[in-house]
């Protein structure tokens, strides 16, 4: 009897969580099609490049200047006296000195740009995932890490074209 009345309990307790795991609903997001398929990735990428073109151009040059005075240094070295010599070494370490602090300060520049850019990317594909998920009565959703999940949970697509319509809306923002 005492079996019997435990076993009722199970069966109950089964009974009443089946519905609920039912109406759970999951998702799942690949972030990382996002960032390559999302217009504001596009966008991004873009801008950075024009907006850092001209210092890339800049360094370019100044490289450029320097092969040209070690060019002149190893063909005319010889023939030019001590001191001529000697202030056109001094010459081209000083303008390597100065590339290298402007890669530097290049490199870093563009680094602190990207990670502002990723954030605000980051930021953006959040957002746009939980207005889908408060739209489509989502209970969870999965995003890094997920080993498997079946075309029937994938939400990408759907995250995508919210990103779509608001890169559009906000005028290609």
């Amino acid at each position: 009897m005492k079996n019997y009345s435990v076993l009722i309990g199970i069966v109950a307790l089964a009974a009443v969580a089946l519905p609920v795991q039912a109406e759970t609903r999951v998702g799942v997001v690949n972030t990382v099609r996002l960032m390559e398929e999302a217009p504001q990735a596009k966008a991004a990428q873009t801008n950075i490049e024009t907006e850092f073109a001209p210092r890339e151009k800049d360094l370019v040059a100044l490289q450029k200047d320097v092969r040209a005075l070690e060019d002149k240094l190893s063909r005319d070295g010889a023939v030019m006296s001590e001191k001529e010599s000697s202030n056109l070494e001094r010459d081209i370490l000083s303008k390597r000195r100065e590339i290298k602090r402007a890669q530097d300060e290049f490199r870093d520049d563009l680094n602190i740009r990207k990670n502002e850019i990723l954030s605000s990317l980051q930021r953006q594909m959040y957002d746009a995932t939980v207005e889908l998920a408060k739209e489509k009565n989502f209970d969870v959703i999965l995003g890094q890490g997920v080993v498997y999940s079946s075309d029937k949970v994938d939400i990408t697509e759907d995250v995508l074209s919210k990103l779509k319509a608001s890169f559009k809306a906000g005028g290609g923002k």
